[in-house]
């Protein structure tokens, strides 16, 4: 086990009535690579947010542990951090170079650097030839490539993957899983949220099970089978996980201001069919 990362410890996050994760304390270190599984509603991209600095825990705490071992707030060394989540995010008017470089002159990274970083890691995930094309014709597993290449193009220690093969074909998942091992081999820690078991085995040293805002298991694939005396890991996340799993609530999926102009469009569209449909029985 290498030197340690960051540190959960203690966390609960709540959005109003709705628990999204219940007294969550884990440890993460230097080289790891880490999967999350769990069902939708889980508490997995809650928790990818928390570890970012996206959210703050309503009990508990996250910290990032400096190489001369001061501890921090994760929100105060979001340069030391990628994160590419499932909804890519890029700008379709830029480039995929243009997108890099914008995200990473943000990170204070002088465009050289940038871009040296940029041209190594896109051979290896074999798009060096568009990085001049425009986003906007982009296949999805292109789209999540670049987003790949923007979040490292800081040097970060750390990457958060949410979902990072979702709908890619069998030969982008593999250049996305082979970019992961050799970002560990730099001694990188990367922590990846997927609903592939068999995928989660392949690539993961450790595996995070969460059900239901709850941790229910953390180890290697093998000793999970083993502590739930099961032949698979899909057996061993049944075993884990037997309880019915809760409803996703939009309090999870969205943010406050989200729900809020949902919830202004929803009465502003009614009253606008209301409207027709009193034309309608006046003509």
């Amino acid at each position: 086990m290498g030197a340690p990362l960051l540190s959960v410890r203690g966390v609960s996050k709540s959005f109003g009535e709705v628990h999204a994760l219940q007294q969550v304390s884990l440890e993460f270190s230097r080289g790891d690579i880490v999967g999350l599984v769990g069902s939708n509603g889980a508490g997995k991209t809650t928790l990818l947010r928390l570890l970012c600095g996206l959210y703050r825990p309503t009990i508990g705490d996250v910290v990032h542990h400096a190489t001369d071992g001061s501890e921090h707030a994760v929100d105060s060394v979001r340069q030391n951090l990628g994160v590419v989540p499932e909804s890519t995010g890029l700008y379709h008017r830029l480039t995929a170079w243009e997108n890099i470089r914008y995200h990473s002159r943000l990170s204070g990274v002088r465009d050289s650097q940038a871009w040296n970083r940029t041209v190594r890691l896109a051979r290896a995930l074999d798009i060096e030839d568009v990085l001049h094309r425009s986003t906007r014709g982009f296949s999805k597993g292109m789209r999540q490539k670049t987003a790949l290449l923007r979040a490292l193009a800081h040097d970060p220690d750390l990457l958060l993957l949410d979902e990072p093969t979702a709908g890619l074909d069998v030969t982008s998942a593999r250049k996305v899983r082979g970019l992961v091992r050799m970002l560990q081999q730099e001694g990188r820690t990367v922590i990846y949220s997927t609903h592939h078991l068999a995928e989660a085995e392949q690539v993961c040293d450790r595996i995070i099970v969460i059900h239901n805002g709850t941790v229910r298991a953390d180890g290697s694939p093998r000793d999970l089978m083993l502590n739930t005396d099961t032949d698979s890991l899909e057996e061993a996340y049944v075993a884990l996980t037997l309880d019915a799993s809760r409803e996703v609530s939009d309090a999870e999926v969205y943010g406050w201001f989200q729900r809020k102009w949902i919830a202004l469009l929803s009465r502003f569209t009614a009253r606008k069919q209301l409207e027709i449909d009193e034309v309608t029985e006046d003509e």
